[in-house]
């Protein structure tokens, strides 16, 4: 692999276009496609990108980034996998893995390409190539799928690809542990903010909210056409997942409502504690 990378990017969104500018800001050669041209050209006049990806040029690429849903993900590859050679390597970006790593896997034993399943823990609120940052990452974890977890010689390239853009772990995964969880740290995490502002009282909470309220809310404020496929793609872990925090949030209620305050604090300790377990374990594993 030379000094010098040679990157492409499908999609200039928050995590696309973060990912350009990262390796830009580093020396590297970044070339994207939007859909979306006014993303291009800002991406340009900035930069973050100095040039188009383009079906002639894709083959020469050392990484490829697939910074778009998971089904246009799909899609743009299928499109685009005969243009590829032995020597591409794909990782995609998006936010569950089963069923883009399933479908993207064959395409890569088909077509002689490399194909791994990536996620960068990182994000904001906000969408957009105006929101992207080249620090987005630094620091971040990523996962990585790759088809054969044992193959070190592939884990090592894929490594050595993610230098330059600083993340401060690497977690290899497989798909279904991926979605499992991220349907818990993630996507609950959405789904119960997005549904916690519905509350009249939304509204009208000037001057009587601070850090929790604020802490909740955060992530309410998405983007619903990607969420929305995400949450499908992962139906089944983030049903169970939601049924679980109902049967836990009904617990906290029937308690207050039959007058059980010793029951209430009880279900309160429980929480603390489970908060405390988790904290404990981060620490030992820091």
């Amino acid at each position: 692999m030379s000094n010098q990378l040679k990157v492409g990017i499908v999609g200039l969104g928050l995590i696309g276009g973060s990912m350009a500018r990262a390796y830009s800001g580093a020396g590297h050669a970044v070339l994207a496609h939007d859909i979306d041209d006014a993303a291009v050209e800002a991406a340009l006049a900035e930069n973050a990108i100095c040039g188009r990806l383009t079906a002639e040029n894709v083959a020469e690429c050392d990484v490829i980034f697939l910074a778009i849903y998971p089904r246009a993900a799909i899609a743009w590859l299928r499109v685009t996998a005969p243009h590829l050679t032995k020597d591409s390597m794909v990782i995609d970006l998006c936010g569950t893995k089963r069923g883009v790593c399933g479908t993207c896997f064959a395409m890569a034993r088909e077509y002689g390409f490399s194909f791994v399943g990536g996620h960068p823990m990182a994000g904001t609120q906000y969408s957009g190539f105006g929101n992207s940052k080249d620090g987005l990452f630094r620091g971040a974890p990523m996962v990585i799928v790759p088809e054969n977890p044992e193959d070190e010689t592939l884990l090592t390239r894929v490594r050595e690809l993610l230098l330059p853009v600083g993340f401060g772990s690497i977690t290899v995964s497989t798909a279904e542990k991926h979605d499992r969880i991220i349907a818990f740290t993630s996507q609950l995490a959405h789904v119960v903010s997005n549904a916690y502002v519905k509350s009249p009282n939304a509204q009208v909470h000037k001057g009587f909210s601070a850090g929790s309220y604020k802490d909740l809310t955060r992530v309410a404020w998405l983007n619903e056409q990607m969420w929305s496929e995400l949450f499908m793609e992962n139906s089944d872990y983030l049903t169970e997942e939601i049924d679980g925090i109902i049967h836990a949030l009904t617990e906290y209620r029937d308690a207050m409502a039959a007058g059980d305050a010793g029951r209430l604090k009880a279900l309160l300790r429980d929480g603390r504690l489970a908060k405390e377990r988790v904290d404990r374990g981060s620490e030992d594993k820091a």
